[in-house]
């Protein structure tokens, strides 16, 4: 599994059609643990401040991508705010060595668990050594 970088245009650079100048949603990559186990990858995604009905979570073309949208835990009109929440993204290219049709995902406390069930022909098997 390997990490999918996005392009994101940088400061000052100039649109180059009209389309470019609308405000662009900032993101930020969240931190992810990767564990392997003889069974499956697991990756612990960190997203506070998500809820399970903002958090988009999609495997297409052998691309995981994670969207996670951060809503304000309060509600009530705004009077002061010293910092911004903002939205997650990130994505992996995975290989033919997970078994996409069995991905599972569970949200808690924050923390996304995505378990990456592994192919059958890529689990590691004990070869039995006979002796003559």
């Amino acid at each position: 599994m390997a990490e999918r970088t996005v392009p994101t245009r940088s400061q000052g650079e100039i649109p180059k059609s009209r389309e470019d100048t609308r405000s662009q949603q900032r993101y930020i990559a969240p931190p992810v643990d990767i564990y392997e186990t003889p069974a499956a990858l697991v990756v612990l995604a960190d997203l506070p401040g998500v809820s399970k009905e903002d958090l988009d979570v999609r495997v297409d073309k052998n691309l995981l991508t994670i969207h996670g949208t951060v809503s304000h835990g309060v509600h009530g009109d705004l009077a002061y705010r010293e910092y911004e929440l903002i939205n997650y993204f990130r994505q992996f290219e995975l290989t033919n060595n997970v078994d996409q049709s069995r991905i599972s995902a569970e949200l808690r406390h924050g923390v996304l668990t995505l378990s990456l069930p592994k192919a059958e022909e890529a689990k590691p098997k004990r070869i039995e050594v006979r002796v003559s």
